[in-house]
């Protein structure tokens, strides 16, 4: 199947210019023809090609369905990698694999601290329509941890460090079923004690990955992956 995006089809029944050149160029697509279109915001629509034109691709909806949303969502907080190419693939992956929130962080030790927002949606909005998802991920700009960790959150909040002298417990054991999840991922030089004792103190759970010593882009599809196996697990 392939699907396409069109965040606003209810009040605009026109494909974006990519998507309409993607239908009508590369698929060549032609009136009458049918598509599956999503909204990202978990609905998805069967429609009829109306107007095959390649810049405006006008449809009409058939049918709609709502898809069912999982009990949990994740959060994941990250600050980004030095090499730009190294935090987009990791992007990619979590959204393939599924997650409902993604903010880069900007901590001590950050090795880059802008990220260009418009790049990480499109790349968001690609894994989306490979892993046939209908929900786009919230991205939100570069936040400082202090801000992000002081955010009010409903649900389990941890931070993943890599400091032994700090006592901190292993994910997977820790993670409760169809409950939302938070997690930070600090950056190659780590959290400071700073930070560390700072997401403590409001609430955050110090937690391990392994035994291994991860990248920051491993240490977050590691994360993401363990909270889905836990909860596909218990919840079966």
């Amino acid at each position: 199947m392939i699907i396409f995006y069109a965040p606003d089809i209810l009040t605009n029944p026109i494909l974006p210019e990519e998507e309409s050149g993607h239908v009508v160029r590369v698929l060549r697509k032609r009136t009458g023809e049918e598509i599956v279109v999503v909204d990202g915001q978990g609905h998805r629509y069967t429609a009829r090609i109306m107007d095959a034109h390649p810049k405006h691709c006008e449809v009409e909806i058939l049918s709609a369905e709502t898809l069912p949303f999982r009990p949990y969502q994740i959060s994941l907080a990250v600050a980004p990698t030095k090499n730009l190419d190294r935090i987009e693939w990791m992007l990619e992956k979590c959204v393939e694999m599924g997650l409902e929130r993604f903010t880069p962080l900007l901590c001590r030790f950050s090795e880059r601290r802008e990220l260009k927002l418009e790049r990480l949606q499109r790349i968001a909005v690609s894994a989306m329509k490979q892993s046939l998802k209908a929900q786009l991920p919230e991205l939100n700009p570069m936040t400082d941890i202090r801000t992000y960790i002081a955010e009010p959150f409903e649900g389990q909040k941890f931070i993943a460090h890599c400091m032994s002298d700090h006592e901190r417990k292993l994910l997977s054991r820790e993670i409760k079923p169809a409950t939302p999840v938070r997690i930070l991922i600090g950056p190659e030089g780590d959290f400071s004690d700073e930070e560390v004792s700072l997401a403590l103190a409001n609430g955050y759970v110090p937690v391990s990955l392994g035994n291994e010593r991860l990248r920051t882009e491993t240490a977050s599809l590691a994360a993401v992956h363990t909270v889905h196996v836990i909860n596909e697990l218990r919840l079966d």
